[in-house]
């Protein structure tokens, strides 16, 4: 059984199926999360399908986007896994594309009657699957001028449990012509629901530590809630008592990335449609034009009915930043992972994840390359310009932040201010660079690819400066891991990072269950959490 079903995400099926067809979806098959990619349907059937007693399916394949090792459309392929015994075993048996074939018989699906019903939501198959191939990053390569350009995963499954071989592609040419070439780097062994080999990063879990910190920004639906400050101005700010708490400075992840526009947000949240239109009536006014006619035909009715605050406000969020002179964010995608303090006044938009901390020390382990590594690892890749993905649940909440002594801590602190003091320094020295300007310069240094021409541009950008810091960086919080002796050497690889990464996190989770918890930021979290 082989398809490549319509790719729509899991939050455009209701806008693009409709709700009715959305909901029965949902309702025919509640193992397969709402959040999940439509696709994840197909392939949940098909599992269900495979793993029957008396099937005649051996394997079933799919083309989908990258999007499948996300986390809702992952849990489906997690739900259907063995659980055989790791390592990496010799390839499979020779076959199409390396992998061993079904021995005979066609894979005609069992008549419905022939067949018990699929297990409830919850319940367990007795029989699972394991991937034969994986592919989990591979071009879809424009062959006509109309095709998709987009990224796409292969996945290959047989019943039972088994090794698999894993496809990396690591070099790409001529994608977009009528003979592509691919790079191709084979991995064996049994392949993960992430579409990985050897360590197994979903099976971490949030740790306590971490708990109410981290959420992306703000989500408006309504772009009538931004406005300048020539009509934030004309909306009463500076005349109108209060006003300035609810118009504030607003960032979106090209902001934080480019360079801001300068624009700000109207954020009524916590007012009563009559507080808004008795203390502030031009905001009203200006929302009740700009922004109600849009939320009137929203299908949510809590969008619809409180049409003057934005759709997704964050209020678990905002007690978390309240008082805070700064907070660390970084953009949810970035060809970089990069992140930076952002001054308390300053509201983020749904593309920036915030974490609700004013801490260097926080801010230093997070710029670490062994904090990349876990976000290569845990976030994956995305969209059409297959960028790195940062999200609070899978990244944040199960990362394991060092148990650093005093001198360790106030060591990563020192560095990362020098950091974040750099960087700012240079992009006020010069208005024409960005932050993914710099970086784009430290790759090329370390990549020992810059340009003659751009040799000026870096050393205005103090981009050796930056790089060199991120090198103590990373030193200072190994060395807060109990790895110091080691990097010291050389940077443990990349596989050996996350492996002890993912052993340090069921050591924490051990350690809260046992009741000990490793705050982030005691003073807010434990009146809250403890």
């Amino acid at each position: 059984m082989v398809g490549n079903p319509p790719f729509i995400g899991g939050k455009d099926i209701r806008d693009r199926l409709g709700s009715e067809t959305a909901e029965a979806l949902w309702r025919a098959n509640p193992r397969v999360p709402k959040s999940a990619d439509f696709v994840m349907h197909w392939w949940d059937r098909a599992a269900d399908i495979l793993t029957r007693e008396g099937t005649r399916l051996r394997r079933f394949g799919f083309v989908t986007t990258n999007s499948i090792t996300q986390v809702f459309s992952r849990r489906v392929i997690e739900g259907w896994l063995s659980s055989p015994e790791r390592g990496v075993g010799p390839p499979p048996q020779a076959g199409v594309e390396g992998v061993s074939q079904p021995s005979s018989g066609p894979c005609d699906e069992a008549p419905p009657s022939a067949s018990p019903p699929p297990p409830r939501a919850g319940e367990e198959q007795e029989r699972k699957l394991h991937l034969v191939l994986a592919i989990p990053d591979h071009p879809w390569t424009r062959v006509t001028k109309d095709a998709a350009a987009v990224r796409i995963a292969i996945t290959v499954a047989q019943a039972g449990a088994g090794p698999g071989k894993l496809v990396r592609i690591t070099g790409e040419r001529g994608i977009d012509s009528d003979a592509p070439e691919l790079d191709e780097e084979p991995h064996y062994g049994a392949i993960n629901a992430d579409l990985s080999v050897g360590t197994d990063v979903t099976r971490v879990v949030a740790l306590k530590a971490n708990e109410g910190l981290c959420s992306p920004g703000v989500k408006l639906h309504g772009a009538g809630f931004i406005v300048t400050p020539a009509e934030a101005k004309a909306l009463g700010l500076g005349t109108r008592p209060g006003l300035e708490k609810h118009i504030r400075d607003y960032r979106n992840g090209r902001d934080l990335l480019q360079r801001p526009r300068g624009v700000k947000v109207i954020d009524l949240f916590g007012l009563s449609e009559a507080e808004v239109m008795s203390r502030f009536p031009e905001v009203a006014d200006h929302v009740i034009q700009n922004v109600k006619p849009e939320r009137d035909g929203n299908n949510r009715a809590t969008y619809r009915n409180k049409w003057w605050v934005f759709g997704e406000p964050r209020g678990d969020q905002r007690p978390a930043l309240a008082g805070l002179p700064r907070y660390i964010a970084t953009t949810e995608t970035s060809k970089h992972r990069l992140f930076q303090f952002v001054d308390g006044s300053v509201l983020a938009d749904n593309m920036i994840v915030v974490v609700a901390s004013e801490n260097s020390e926080v801010l230093g382990v997070l710029s670490s390359q062994i904090h990349a590594e876990w976000v290569l690892k845990r976030g994956g890749w995305l969209g059409f310009g297959n960028d790195n993905r940062y999200s609070k649940s899978l990244v944040f909440d199960p990362f394991p932040f060092p148990a650093a002594t005093p001198d360790q801590s106030a060591a990563i602190a020192a560095v990362a201010e020098r950091l974040d003091d750099t960087r700012r320094a240079a992009l006020a020295e010069d208005d024409r660079l960005t932050m993914t300007g710099l970086y784009n310069l430290v790759a090329a240094i370390r990549d020992g690819t810059l340009a003659p021409q751009d040799e000026a541009k870096a050393v205005r950008a103090r981009a050796r400066i930056v790089a060199k810091l991120h090198d103590e960086l990373d030193a200072v919080v190994a060395a807060a891991y109990g790895w110091g002796k080691e990097w010291s050497k050389a940077p443990l690889p990349p596989a050996e990072i996350v492996a002890r990464l993912v052993a340090l996190n069921a050591e924490r989770a051990a350690e809260e269950q046992a009741g000990t918890v490793r705050w982030l930021r005691p003073d807010y979290q434990i009146p809250r959490f403890g």
